[in-house]
């Protein structure tokens, strides 16, 4: 009895040993280790629209409660004056300017082999500018002028001709901002480069050629933005050497009715009115105009806020039209 129990537990070892051999034998599955995410950049941000408040750009630069600024946005000071104003904007701008911007300099950042006043550059030319300003093609980009939404619209509109439409103009600028008794930076700016990439949106200019085809073909309307003076030549112009009067056909609005005396904007129920006002057709294409193309970009931002889609601005605008002998004018 003793033996045969012997024999079995041999046994039972005996399968138990192979059962673990056979266990043993099997290839185990090897465990891969987990994989890593790709390290990120922060999101792309969401543009609140084409005119941002001062409110939402605080918050941007300092977050809710002091917390930091999102590197995201990006600031921008497009101020600039008439030459007569003899107003040195740069100097301004080291004197007190929005934390973190970089001045935009109108007249620099143009076209300089023509004598019409800041005209567009070349794409290569304005990416080279945009890339010493510290500006990339990821950026939201915040526009303001020390006056309220002025030469600041000129800037938005030359981003968007040049294909970059992650910008905005804060509303009520600079005058508003220092209303409010936010913080203020001073001394020039010293960004370091980055990369920009410019091309150019033909759709959102137009050129003298097109501006006489369509004195025959009134495709678009053209929206004058310069003063009731001006426009019917009862008041001198502030450049020398130009004729008085308008482009045959065009409407006028001056830019200033498109804004409340604190600098920013009429709701878009207002913009809507005093569009409809100067006689303007929303379902036809605009082409603005006005001294130089700094205030004609002021009625595309409004028309833009308001939704229309088809809007171009005439880079010369009247100191081109005007200061030639071979252009019909009307009073």
């Amino acid at each position: 009895m003793g033996s045969r129990s012997r024999s079995r537990r041999s046994r039972r070892r005996a399968v138990t040993v192979h059962r673990r051999g056979k266990r043993a034998a099997r290839p185990t599955a090897r465990k891969t280790a987990p994989r890593r995410k790709a390290a990120r950049g922060p999101a792309a941000l969401k543009s609140p629209g084409v005119v941002v408040s001062t409110e939402w750009l605080a918050a941007a630069l300092f977050g809710p409660r002091g917390g930091g600024h999102d590197p995201r946005v990006r600031v921008v000071d497009g101020t600039w004056h008439m030459p007569q104003l003899q107003r040195d904007a740069r100097r301004e701008f080291e004197e007190a300017h929005v934390p973190g911007a970089v001045f935009f300099d109108i007249d620099e950042i143009a076209d300089r082999t023509t004598a019409l006043p800041h005209m567009l550059p070349t794409p290569a030319e304005f990416s080279r500018h945009m890339s010493a300003l510290g500006l990339s093609n990821n950026d939201f980009i915040v526009v303001y002028d020390t006056r309220g939404v002025v030469s600041a619209a000129r800037v938005w509109w030359t981003f968007r001709a040049f294909g970059h439409d992650r910008v905005a103009v804060l509303d009520g600028g600079l005058k508003k901002w220092r209303a409010e008794n936010r913080p203020l930076a001073t001394g020039a700016a010293t960004p370091a480069a980055r990369r920009f990439r410019a091309k150019l949106r033909p759709a959102l200019v137009r050129g003298i050629e097109q501006m006489r085809r369509n004195i025959e073909t009134r495709r678009e309307q053209v929206l004058d933005a310069r003063s009731r003076g001006r426009f019917y030549g009862t008041e001198p112009e502030p450049r020398q050497g130009l004729r008085p009067g308008h482009i045959p056909g065009s409407f006028n609005l001056p830019y200033d009715m498109l804004y409340r005396p604190d600098g920013t904007l009429l709701p878009p129920e207002g913009l809507k009115e005093v569009f409809r006002e100067a006689g303007l057709d929303s379902r036809k294409p605009v082409a603005t105009t006005c001294g130089s193309g700094v205030t004609a970009s002021i009625l595309a931002l409004g028309l833009h806020v308001i939704g229309h889609k088809k809007v171009a601005v005439y880079d010369g605008s009247w100191t081109e039209w005007g200061g030639r002998a071979d252009t019909p004018v009307e009073l």
